[in-house]
């Protein structure tokens, strides 16, 4: 499994059309990274239905600091690796920080992904 971290909240200024089309961002390198033979796994993906369950209206929300990056840290504990997408992101930087300490590969490039095929 490999967490695809990069901007999500950054420099959005919690604009919801913005905080989108930076998930889309993050969930263009899930293909590549499946059609490769892994797991791919964005924290977002977990946090968010979590959050909306938890009665967050956003990641605004105060619940939020709760849920967001405690989320990707529990995530890692089953991760194989990150691939750190471009863009300033402290909670990606967070992810990348964390993975290191687990000894974990951090990718930059989904084709530096072991078994990475190109379409």
């Amino acid at each position: 499994m490999i967490l695809i971290a990069g901007p999500y909240r950054s420099g959005t200024g919690d604009d919801p059309d913005l905080m989108a089309r930076n998930l889309a961002r993050l969930e263009e390198a899930a293909w590549p990274i499946f059609r490769s033979g892994h797991v791919p796994m964005i924290g977002e993906w977990v946090a968010l239905p979590v959050l909306r369950g938890a009665g967050g209206a956003g990641p605004a929300d105060p619940v939020a600091e709760q849920i967001m990056y405690p989320t990707a840290q529990r995530l890692l504990e089953h991760c194989d690796a990150v691939l750190r997408l471009p863009g300033e992101s402290t909670g990606a930087d967070e992810d990348v920080r964390i993975a290191q300490d687990r000894g974990l590969p951090i990718y930059h490039r989904v084709e530096d992904i072991p078994g990475y095929r190109a379409a």
